[in-house]
Parts: structure tokens; C-alpha cells; sequence
């Protein structure tokens, strides 16, 4: 994972170059099924086209707001085309929940665009601002107060009798699950060539830091911090002793075969969107993805914090606690720095 600064020297290579005669797109992709999302898409509309940048829209997702092109100066612009929608664009900002945030990243997979999520969603581990910050959220795009964080994704390959069926890419996870609920799942697990372990289970989970707190963490695997490179493997309900939670090598390559002498088959699951349909004898590989998925963030804070928020996990008793509040009263109310000529101001004279 590497971080860049927005504008800065250190901004990877693979980040889209910006705009000629120094226009300034941004991608605005929204929930617009739902009343709130709609009224923070047409702030969000409203506050960067006011501010000199151009807004993107999906066809479909303009026709649900009411904006046409041309409505708002400078200028909104519509798209047609959803996988050529972010092209020429320097930020992507996506408004509902983590469903959302995948669905960006994957419409805007081929050009790289760092997605900025605002949260409309019930945990949203992707997202980076909340609704009630609008104007803040506003005003840090077009000062370019942002850095785009790298995460790690999947490379995810099905072989069939041998032959290279269909390959795509996960985010947070790809999961090897059986297609019938009666039926049981038979795979072998393989890590770098060498077989692991067969299980009898619902399937398997092939996760990255990012998705280590999504299907992951529900299936009893590990929470990995997003700067440990790391890929988890998590099987789900297996009938066997050795059954527990891997963490493995960045550069492993994870191989599930559905065993071909069993009636049950199985089906693949990108990060829940997208699915491949795994008959018996079917190979899945999973390795670490070449391209990595750009997330723009607005705070530094330590994920141990946005762990503790959005997860609203207790931490009273900390022993750090009395020490911060004291920090935080004396940022607050610093000590007056004249002595006080009234009894009640000196307290006790």
C-alpha cells in the first residue's frame, strides 16, 4: 500500500494525468434509489460546480436527480458509457454505502480513479466522509486536501479441464461457495503448488486486508491492518480438524479445486458481484492483483480508530483516557497568563 499526495511529485505513476488546459473532472456516482442520497448528490453537484469543476454523471443516475448538461455552470457532463465514465477524471466520489464503493471500483477499474466514498451505509469500512460534512468534503476536493491510499486486490483465475475460463479481480474478497444448500462442498486447498487440506464445507474465503473486516471477518477470519501485506484464506463451516483461518504470503498463489469425483458444485463470488458458476473438476487461483484499488482520504486517522467507530467497540477503562482528556482541556481552555485582581477569579486568595 502507498500513499500520494494529491498534485504532489509523489503520486504513483499508474494515476490518470490530469486533464489538459488544467480542467478539473470529478466522477459523481450515487445511490439514487434512495431520498437521501439524492439530496447529497445534488449538494455535492451544486458545491463543485460551483467551485469551477466539472461534474460527471451516469445517464441514468442524472435522469433520477433531474440535471441535464448544461444545467449548472460550469458544466455537467453526462455519461453513456459506464466503463468509460471516470476517463479523464481525477477523483471519483461515490455516495451510499460500501456496495457502492465496489460497484465504483468497478466501473472505474480500467483507468485507476481514486474513489472518495460518503457513507450512506450501515458500517461503510470503505467510506471516508459522512452526509452532515458536505461542505467540508466539498471544499477538501477542490483544495486538494486529499491522499490516495493503494489497497491490495485479488487476481482471481477458473480453469476448467485445464483451460482458462473467465478471470476478474476482488477488492475485498473472492469466495468459493456450494451452489446448493443441500450439498456440501468438497475442495482442496492448495498454497504455492503444494496441497494443504481437503474439506467438506460451504466454501472458502480468499480475502485481502481490505476485506478482512467484510465476509472475512463474518466467517471468523482474521482483521488484518490495511498496511500488512497479506492474503487471508477462511473456510466456512468445514467438517475437518484442521480447519482454521491462514494468513499467508502476499506473493502465494491460492489454489481451490472442486474435487470431480463429488455431485456437489460450487459457485464463485467477487466481492458479491460478480459470479462464476464452478462444476465439479473446476480450478479457482487467487493471487495478488498487478493493479490496486484507489482510495482517497481526507484523514490520516489510525485504523486502529476507524476499527473502534465504525465497529462502536468499547474502550473505556483505556489507562490512556485520563491523559487525553487532560490534552484535550488544555487545548481547549489553556491556562490564563494574567493574574487575576478579584478573589472569585483567583479562586482561593
Amino acid at each position: 500500500m502507498t500513499r500520494a499526495e494529491h498534485g504532489g511529485d509523489d503520486l504513483p505513476d499508474h494515476s490518470a494525468p490530469p486533464p489538459p488546459g488544467g480542467v478539473r473532472r470529478v466522477l459523481l456516482l450515487a445511490h439514487t434509489g434512495r431520498d437521501d442520497a439524492r439530496e447529497v448528490a445534488t449538494a455535492f453537484v451544486r458545491g463543485l460546480a460551483g467551485n469551477g469543476i466539472i461534474v460527471r454523471l451516469l445517464a441514468a443516475e442524472a435522469a433520477d436527480l433531474g440535471v441535464s448538461a448544461g444545467d449548472v455552470e460550469p458544466a455537467v457532463e453526462i455519461a453513456e458509457e459506464e466503463t468509460e465514465a471516470s476517463r479523464g477524471c481525477e477523483l471519483a466520489v461515490v455516495i451510499g454505502g460500501d456496495g457502492s464503493i465496489l460497484r465504483a471500483i468497478e466501473l472505474t477499474w480500467a483507468h485507476e480513479t481514486p474513489i472518495l466514498g460518503v457513507n450512506l451505509g450501515h458500517v461503510g469500512f470503505l467510506a471516508e466522509a459522512e452526509p452532515e460534512h458536505t461542505d467540508e468534503t466539498v471544499a477538501a476536493i477542490v483544495a486538494g486536501r486529499y491522499t490516495v491510499e493503494d489497497r491490495m486486490t485479488l487476481d482471481v483465475r477458473v480453469y476448467r479441464e485445464g483451460v482458462l475460463v473467465a478471470e476478474t479481480f476482488a477488492v475485498n474478497e473472492a469466495s468459493v461457495e456450494k451452489a446448493a444448500r443441500e450439498r456440501m462442498l468438497e475442495v482442496v486447498v492448495e498454497v504455492d503448488g503444494r496441497p494443504l487440506s481437503r474439506w467438506g464445507c460451504d466454501g472458502v474465503v480468499c480475502a485481502t486486508p481490505t476485506g478482512s473486516t467484510a465476509y472475512n471477518f463474518s466467517a471468523g477470519g482474521p482483521v488484518v491492518w490495511p498496511e500488512v501485506e497479506a492474503l487471508c484464506v477462511v473456510p466456512i463451516s468445514a467438517h475437518a480438524l484442521f480447519a482454521r483461518s491462514l494468513v499467508v504470503a502476499p506473493t502465494s498463489v491460492l489454489a481451490i479445486e472442486v474435487l470431480a469425483r463429488t455431485d456437489g458444485e460450487g459457485v464463485l463470488w467477487c466481492d458479491g458481484r460478480r459470479t462464476v458458476a464452478l462444476p465439479p473438476g473446476a480450478r479457482i487461483e487467487v493471487r495478488r492483483h498487478s493493479r490496486p484499488a484507489r482510495l482517497a482520504r481526507l484523514h490520516e486517522a489510525p485504523f486502529t480508530d476507524r476499527l473502534v467507530a465504525k465497529f462502536g467497540l468499547r474502550v473505556e477503562g483505556w489507562r490512556g483516557e485520563g491523559e487525553r482528556r487532560q490534552r484535550e482541556r488544555a487545548a481547549t481552555h489553556p491556562a490564563p497568563t494574567h493574574r487575576a485582581d478579584h478573589p472569585d477569579e483567583a479562586g482561593h486568595r
